[in-house]
């Protein structure tokens, strides 16, 4: 009896040794949605969430404290069919930094093609090798492609094997004809995206995320002028690409994820590389040449 409960709680403690990877919260916003029942958008919430905290994502452990924090804003448009839903929806995801209480945001990316059935408490069913539905294919991308840049960011191109994950989640998804997974419409969709992460002519870019957090910010505190020269050196590799490819949809996201933080780093130091970074910056992204030239006051 005393072996048969050590086995049973062994094997409690062994389901229990891979913690899951994220910390996930979702917010509905349903202003726009004439409905009576309003409980179905909290139900929203809790079911997303849990979908994305409670499934095991990876083969790694992930202890409490290295958990990836998520937020997943849906603003939710009103539905022209009981049950089916279009949304525009903001994906975020940050990263911690050694040494310092500063988390760094590693996606910050607007989707503006969410279309989804939903009936409240129905249960949410994912499958990486098919597909099932349109709504767990939306959550399991984006928790494919935030494990990807995630992982790059502590070694080089570290994340492959989720991006792969994510171009699968794509690919499988493309039989169902909603929006945002093929080439047509919008060039900053999740089709882009993917294609982007994949692109061997951006992929200067990808390899930059572990030299930008890992080899720059992790070592900030240690040696800042050392980071800011990683950083600069990254930022070269940013308007490469974007000369190549002006519309690149990873481009964009990587400025909107990471545009005020560029301003607070560049902000103080050497002020020929601060000069670089500036000119660099107000190339790519003119639109925000007037925060940009905080760098340079």
């Amino acid at each position: 009896m005393q072996n048969n409960l050590l086995s049973i709680f062994f094997i409690f403690l062994g389901l229990n040794a891979f913690g899951q990877e994220f910390n996930c919260r979702v917010t509905v916003n349903a202003d726009q949605v004439q409905s009576s029942d309003r409980g179905v958008f909290k139900d929203m919430e809790t079911a997303f969430a849990q979908f994305v905290n409670s499934r095991q994502w990876t083969d790694d452990t992930y202890e409490s404290f290295e958990k990836i924090n998520v937020n997943i804003i849906i603003t939710l448009q009103n539905p022209k069919t009981i049950g089916v839903y279009e949304a525009n929806v903001q994906v975020q995801s940050a990263r911690p930094i050694y040494n310092s209480n500063y988390e760094s945001i590693l996606l910050n990316f607007a989707d503006r093609d969410w279309q989804f059935d939903y009936i409240e408490s129905q249960p949410l069913e994912f499958n990486d090798n098919s597909y099932i539905t349109n709504l767990t294919s939306l959550l399991a991308y984006y928790c494919y492609i935030i494990l990807g840049l995630d992982y790059d960011s502590f070694s080089e191109l570290g994340g492959t094997e989720y991006i792969q994950k994510a171009q699968n989640v794509v690919n499988n998804a493309q039989q169902a004809n909603r929006p945002g997974w093929d080439a047509l419409g919008s060039t900053r969709n999740r089709y882009w995206l993917m294609e982007n992460l994949t692109n061997q002519q951006i992929q200067p870019l990808r390899r930059g995320f572990y030299k930008y957090h890992r080899l720059a910010l992790d070592n900030f505190e240690k040696d800042p002028d050392n980071s800011r020269k990683l950083i600069l050196e990254v930022l070269r590799e940013l308007r490469k690409v974007k000369t190549s490819f002006p519309n690149s949809i990873l481009v964009i996201s990587f400025l909107d994820a990471k545009k005020d933080e560029l301003i607070n780093i560049f902000s103080e130091g050497n002020i020929q590389v601060r000069r670089e970074a500036y000119d660099i910056l107000v190339a790519v992204d003119p639109s925000k040449s007037g925060d940009y030239e905080k760098i340079i006051k």
